[in-house]
């Protein structure tokens, strides 16, 4: 008996995400910008039929949404974050096995449902029921098809938002009708060079016999993805969440910042931000590394990208002791006079919280200091993010936050932002 699976797939989710909390938006273009207002990073169906593109430049289509009403939104990822969990925790009640694949997608094991279709139009009726926004289900018998069903399911209305590739019939037709571009893990670039050979659906892709000139394009990754199209397991469903290898918090600044309090500040938030995230995942860090750079596009004539990093002997996930390493490789590499833009923390050598190494002159982190961490770790969960955080990371961040002119209130992890009834 061959295995059945469904991809969940959350519609233009951050759009539907700011609709949960504005149904008057409902049918109308909606998008959402990336971090300082830059580009499009998501899309209603009613925006896409305007012509506007994904990573299209904010500045670029700024008067055809003025024109045309579209609601843009800033990103708020706290609420989109938020949104998701609950959408998995439902999951988590209607199916014995899953594996979330990202904030708005998740695998779900239907082998052992009697008439996984129909439970699969259930889940998508209880899920849009219980959390508020409209998701597709594609079935089939492995990951690179489940992603081909969904992408007829988006498609095709007829299919009500339930896809199912699971007999060959519904394979060729639907593989025909896929570009090569959308096929899970190709993309434009890719896809072109594919193109140049001949390849320009899905179905060409599956049927390409020569696999020695797709892996040397797309690498074995991409013969695993072709593999999928044919209905071999490549991918297997992973219930066990992996740990990330490496942490990173990056910003561009919203505005030039010329003094090293400012740039230390950001620094300082990166580090705090990503010793929280370490924690989360039960790890510890042996390195910290940083960045800070000017932006070209700004000034011409200077060139300034620096890095620096510190290897501590005993892995820790200190907030204290990661942001005293952060400011002690900026010490090193700030430079003034410059106009920086942005700022960098990484977090890696990552290691297993209860199993790691000790270094012999690095004391490892107390009891009290781990049980500090995790009373910040507390209030900052329930009363919301920056309630409590280290003096170094700065009050308010005027000088170098970011632009968020359209941002939303963080209805779902906020106290002072929860909606008011009248």
């Amino acid at each position: 008996m061959s295995s059945t699976l469904a991809l969940l797939d959350c519609d233009s989710f951050f759009c539907n995400c700011e609709r949960l909390f504005h149904p008057e938006l409902r049918g109308r273009p909606v998008i959402v910008l990336s971090n300082n207002d830059g580009c499009a990073i998501s899309l209603s169906k009613e925006a896409k039929a305007l012509g506007i593109e994904m990573a299209a430049p904010f500045f670029k289509i700024r008067e055809l949404c003025e024109k045309k009403q579209v609601a843009v939104f800033s990103s708020n990822f706290s609420l989109y974050t938020n949104i998701s969990t609950r959408v998995m925790n439902t999951l988590k009640k209607l199916v014995p096995r899953l594996e979330i694949y990202s904030v708005d997608e998740a695998f779900l094991d239907l082998a052992h449902i009697p008439n996984p279709t129909e439970y699969a139009r259930q889940i998508k009726a209880i899920v849009e029921r219980h959390v508020g926004v409209p998701v597709s289900l594609g079935l089939a018998t492995t990951k690179g098809l489940c992603k081909a069903a969904c992408f007829l399911a988006k498609r095709d209305r007829t299919y009500q938002g339930v896809a199912s590739l699971m007999s060959q019939e519904a394979q060729d037709q639907a593989l025909a009708i896929m570009p090569i571009e959308k096929i899970w893990g190709i993309g434009k670039g890719r896809g072109l060079k594919l193109r140049l050979s001949g390849i320009k659906s899905a179905k060409d892709f599956r049927d390409y016999k020569n696999d020695r000139h797709i892996q040397s394009i797309l690498t074995k990754v991409g013969r695993q993805i072709q593999d999928e199209l044919r209905g071999i397991v490549s991918f297997p469903l992973q219930e066990i969440y992996q740990k990330k290898k490496e942490i990173m918090s990056s910003r561009t600044f919203g505005q030039a910042v010329y003094d090293k309090k400012s740039v230390a500040e950001s620094i300082a938030t990166h580090a705090f931000e990503v010793s929280q995230e370490l924690r989360q995942q039960e790890s510890v860090c042996q390195e910290v590394y940083i960045y800070i750079h000017a932006n070209n596009l700004y000034q011409e004539n200077q060139s300034y990208y620096q890095s620096s990093f510190w290897r501590f002997e005993t892995p820790t996930s200190n907030s204290f002791k990661i942001i005293d390493a952060a400011l002690r490789c900026l010490n090193k590499i700030y430079q003034s006079g410059v106009e920086y833009r942005k700022s960098g923390v990484a977090l890696t050598g990552l290691q297993d919280a209860s199993e790691h190494s000790l270094g012999l002159f690095e004391a490892s982190d107390t009891p009290r200091q781990q049980n500090l961490m995790q009373v910040m770790d507390s209030i900052n969960f329930f009363q919301g993010p920056r309630t409590l955080l280290p003096m170094a990371c700065g009050v308010d961040n005027k000088e170098w936050r970011m632009n968020r002119k359209f941002k939303s209130p963080r209805y779902t992890s906020d106290w002072s932002e929860l909606p008011k009834c009248m």
